[in-house]
């Protein structure tokens, strides 16, 4: 049942005994990883968003100081993912659904006395979501720490293994994902049906891009046939052997600095 995660990082693993007699729980920290499912090209399968985040975070975990104490919800696998919902397979929750989803899952954890909560989101598609449910669970509960984090953009190396086409351009299912799939569930990956397409570029003079400061809204069919938006050819084991280590030593750093998070007591 918990996966990559070690066991005795798994928080459904304890009993309510557990819990209850849990010491300084103010500074626990509770990850609750929010993936997706949904289509990932050809040659990758639909569940690539979800076993990022908990690949990576078991890695972290594993490598994580025995004596800070963080334990691994069990992953939200489905997401608000309606940009892919044209291609066959793709199961999407609406905003709503997945916004008061969070929301629940925070009270709950509230409830039980934690007051440090970690959002490990791995879908592209959802960030805002993510950010919101935050705020609203901190407006909700003043002495609660959410902290609403993608997997990716923790300290890592990765985009100094790509091409810079790829690094600019490469969005989904490309040479990143790929790659770090080969080293999570390598006999999940058909590399024989690995391509590569990117999106239509913009012009040179214009401001407006697909993903960055400011962006067009788009679903994945305006901009890809195959569902692939990178190049997924150029992928590697090794290369996911890095990714993996790299950004998991990100996601270390990241979880001490929030047991070690103090609320501000201005006023």
């Amino acid at each position: 049942m918990h996966s990559f995660i070690p066991p005795k990082r798994f928080f459904p693993y304890l009993s309510w005994t557990d819990i209850q007699a849990m010491p300084d729980k103010e500074n626990v920290v509770i990850i609750q990883p929010v993936g997706a499912i949904e289509q990932h090209g050809p040659h990758l399968p639909l569940i690539v968003d979800a076993a990022i985040g908990v690949g990576v975070l078991g890695k972290a975990l594993a490598k994580l100081d025995s004596n800070i104490p963080a334990y691994a919800l069990p992953s939200i696998n489905y997401g608000k993912s309606n940009e892919h919902w044209h291609f066959p397979g793709t199961i999407t929750l609406s905003t709503e659904t997945l916004t008061a989803t969070i929301m629940e899952v925070g009270d709950s954890i509230y409830r039980a006395g934690f007051r440090k909560l970690v959002l490990m989101n791995s879908h592209g598609g959802q960030p805002q979501v993510m950010q919101l449910a935050a705020r609203d669970l901190h407006v909700k509960y003043g002495d609660f720490s959410v902290f609403p984090l993608f997997t990716w953009r923790v300290p890592n190396i990765t985009k100094e293994l790509l091409t810079p086409k790829e690094a600019k351009l490469g969005m989904h299912a490309g040479d990143a994902e790929t790659s770090l799939m080969l080293a999570l569930l390598p006999e999940q990956v058909q590399l024989d049906k690995a391509l590569a397409e990117y999106p239509p570029e913009q012009s040179e003079t214009s401001l407006l891009s697909w993903e960055g400061q400011l962006p067009v809204a788009w679903v994945t069919r305006d901009i890809s046939q195959s569902g692939v938006i990178g190049d997924a050819t150029t992928a590697t084991k090794e290369k996911g052997d890095r990714i993996l280590e790299s950004v998991s030593d990100g996601w270390v750093q990241v979880i001490r600095d929030i047991y070690n998070f103090q609320p501000p007591q201005i006023g």
